[in-house]
């Protein structure tokens, strides 16, 4: 991956405020590496590509080869980080039409513990009924509301068919190392487990086992993932110049951004398989600068869709909006336009063109045109979707959040607002220990 071109804010950023930035961008940067800024115990994300080992992965791809004999169908329990990561690189890896081949090798790959929906939580159960199943629980504590009403029930299925010796063998925990109520089910029921590091957040935790293991499992080539990682860590580090530092030239533009008033980040894509990235990117910014009363608000769209849904207000709405665009550079397959005899839907000016041309040239236009609206744009091309392209992007956005969040002068590494509908919710449920607010919180809802 290249330089971010950020070339298309300078129309809206004076070109010297954003030189002002370097040295800011700079210092943000080491503060990861020397462990200095706010929020220090969690840096472990920091070096995790080149600190995770051949023996790691290979240790990861043997859970992965059981449960993969073990099982149709995989359900990854988690929530937030533990699944959102995930999510996003099998939806940008697979084919989206897969279930209507006759034939699959690999497991299927589904996610509970991720909402409290009585009815998605039903209706998933109903459509493994026939099928072989397994699970990987991801949670530090095992307390987690949404998480752990998913295991309970996925649990309880798993042992009422299989038995407990053989539930043991298709239930794999990923949680703390020491502590925790998942700790202590998985070491009294004999589970495979994995640590989620106590110095990587849930956002930043894709290339720990939270997102390796089911990655894995689903057929995902993991050493190119991490190996792609492993670039953007070192293209990023704190030695690398800002001029050739891609994580710290996008952290400085849209610090620039902000400062000037634009206070929307819209992540744009050309490609649906990238929407999920989307979602992930959301948390991962949302949770990390979000705090204080400041913050960019991340939103994600999917374009051409979305010019026909959203298109109206990015060009003509208020004027608080920026984009960050992921341009991927050429697709995995080829599809050409051809002549029709009857000209009646006026496409022949397109025959013999690949569809990826016209996608681009509506990409390049819908900049422009944005641009011209009010928009600042900032482009991000990858050579491709694959796994290496994936986990480099991965790292470049968790590595310029990280020194984002810095400049923005918050810790990047806590979230304590995520707390305030869990204390609410549980008066009203009366759980033990919240029974005195339960009278109160009933009252403010009447």
């Amino acid at each position: 991956m290249t330089n971010p071109d950020i070339s298309k804010i300078f129309g809206f950023v004076p070109q010297a405020e954003f030189e002002a930035l370097r040295s800011d961008a700079e210092y943000s940067n080491a503060l990861l590496h020397t462990g200095e800024g706010k929020g220090n115990d969690f840096l472990g994300w920091v070096n995790l590509p080149s600190s995770t080992t051949p023996e790691f992965l290979t240790e990861i791809k043997a859970a992965a080869a059981t449960l993969r004999a073990k099982a149709e169908v995989v359900i990854v329990i988690g929530i937030g980080g533990s699944y959102l990561g995930t999510k996003a690189v099998l939806e940008a890896l697979q084919n989206p039409f897969a279930s209507l081949q006759s034939e699959r090798k690999d497991p299927v790959i589904l996610f509970a513990g991720h909402t409290i929906s009585e009815d998605y939580m039903a209706e998933l159960m109903d459509a493994v009924k026939d099928r072989t199943i397994a699970t990987i629980v991801i949670s530090k504590s095992g307390t987690t509301t949404e998480p752990a009403i998913a295991f309970r029930i996925v649990k309880q299925e798993i042992e009422r068919r299989y038995g407990a010796k053989d539930a043991a063998e298709r239930i794999v925990a990923i949680t703390d190392a020491a502590r925790g109520a998942l700790k202590v089910v998985a070491d009294e029921a004999g589970y495979k487990t994995f640590v989620i590091p106590d110095d990587v957040g849930g956002r930043f935790s894709v290339l720990t086992p939270v997102g390796l293991l089911p990655l894995a499992v689903a057929g995902v080539d993991i050493d190119a993932l991490v190996a792609g990682s492993q670039r953007m860590e070192a293209a990023t580090s704190a030695k690398v110049a800002f001029d050739k530092n891609p994580a710290a030239i996008y952290a400085a533009a849209r610090t620039a951004l902000y400062r000037k008033g634009f206070k929307v980040e819209i992540l744009a894509a050309y490609e649906p398989a990238l929407q999920y990235f989307a979602e992930w990117w959301k948390q991962l910014y949302g949770e990390s600068e979000g705090k204080e009363g400041k913050g960019i608000f991340p939103a994600g769209v999917i374009f051409s869709t979305d010019l026909h849904s959203m298109g109206q207000y990015i060009q003509e709405g208020e004027r608080i909006l920026f984009e960050t665009v992921i341009s991927v550079a050429a697709p995995h397959r080829e599809m050409r336009i051809e002549r029709a005899a009857n000209d009646g839907d006026g496409l022949n000016f397109l025959a013999g063109k690949r569809i990826s041309e016209v996608n681009r040239m509506a990409e390049l236009g819908t900049m422009l045109a944005h641009v011209d609206g009010g928009v600042p744009n900032i482009r991000v091309e990858i050579s491709r979707i694959d796994e290496g392209t994936l986990g480099e992007l991965l790292y470049f956005f968790e590595k310029a959040c990280g020194i984002s969040g810095y400049m923005l002068g918050v810790n990047p590494f806590d979230q304590p607002g995520v707390e305030a509908y869990k204390k609410n919710m549980f008066a009203l449920l009366e759980k033990p220990g919240y029974e005195s607010a339960t009278a109160e919180i009933k009252k403010r809802l009447q």
